[in-house]
């Protein structure tokens, strides 16, 4: 039960973490250089999250490094569950976080928030069928009412977006996917004990930031745009920022590895609400009777899908 307990703990963290994180994203892609770059291409957030796993592969190396235990990462790259983990990370990285940053960029974070936020309904499905994780009924009604206020949240965030609404849709509803693909793969390769969380994550974080350069380079101008966001001040919030998305990410994947994908993701969803409190201390906004009484209920779905 301690073990059960600290999971919880984990994926909860995680998503306080992962708000802090997609708050700032938002600011960052308003911020030059990402705002001088045409909207009507993915450069923008392409670049913002080669930034972001590439500083996070970093920061996980110094932490492997103090603790000792890089060279244990290193000796496994080459097995079978590192291999399942590579696969994951592509479904989460390229395919996920490239698509969450595109529909922030697009339809901004509240939207992006309520529509990704549905991964873990997606999560639990996959869950079921494959790897026999199964939510009770109290869980999938705590599921669906956490997703249900999540989604009246990210509606209320809306600001009459102009352009590219379809397609930012399309983003956020393949980020879902790409996340909860993540998860259940994720899951997969931890299930023998073989590769830990952290040694996991590094594993993921080293692939997307290849994956994200070698589709930089190929969009053409790659390493003028990687330049251009080095020289300027920004790149030290992005090593900032790159650091709170790697505890994020830790926390979730020993969610993940403790309790389970199901229940992980079930927790991690709960930065949709983290994201607009941020968003609001951050964008000095201000409070509102429906945030307060929807941020209730998404806890109270957050108790329904804990409960052992």
């Amino acid at each position: 039960m301690k073990s059960y307990y600290k999971g919880l703990f984990s994926g909860l963290l995680s998503g306080v973490l992962w708000g802090a994180d997609t708050a700032i994203n938002g600011w960052v892609l308003l911020a030059v250089p990402f705002s001088l770059i045409d909207k009507r291409l993915v450069i923008a957030s392409l670049l913002l999250a080669f930034f972001h796993d590439f500083f996070s592969t970093l920061w996980l190396i110094l932490m492997q490094i103090i603790t000792g235990d890089l060279r244990i990462t290193l000796s496994k790259i080459y097995t079978r569950s590192a291999g399942v983990i590579v696969l994951a990370a592509l479904f989460g990285g390229p395919i996920g976080m490239q698509a969450y940053l595109f529909a922030i960029d697009t339809i901004g974070a509240g939207y992006t928030a309520s529509i990704s936020a549905l991964y873990p309904v997606v999560a639990a499905t996959l869950g079921s069928l494959f790897l026999k994780d199964y939510l009770t009924l109290k869980g999938w009604l705590g599921l669906l009412l956490s997703v249900l206020d999540i989604i009246i949240l990210g509606y209320s965030q809306l600001q009459s977006p102009q352009n590219q609404v379809v397609w930012g849709f399309v983003a956020a509803c393949i980020c879902a996917s790409g996340w909860a693909a993540e998860s259940v793969i994720c899951a997969y390769g931890m299930k023998d004990d073989l590769i830990k969380p952290n040694e996991a994550l590094l594993i993921r974080q080293f692939t997307s930031s290849i994956a994200y350069l070698a589709l930089i380079i190929c969009s053409g101008h790659g390493w003028f745009n990687i330049y251009n966001v080095i020289s300027r001040p920004i790149v030290l919030i992005i090593v900032v920022l790159a650091l709170i998305g790697t505890a994020s990410y830790l926390y979730y994947y020993q969610a993940i590895d403790t309790i389970g994908p199901v229940k992980a993701t079930g927790m991690n969803v709960t930065y949709s609400v983290w994201a607009i409190i941020f968003s609001i201390f951050l964008l000095k906004g201000h409070w509102d009777t429906k945030l307060i009484v929807c941020s209730i209920m998404i806890v109270i779905g957050t108790f329904l899908i804990s409960r052992k």
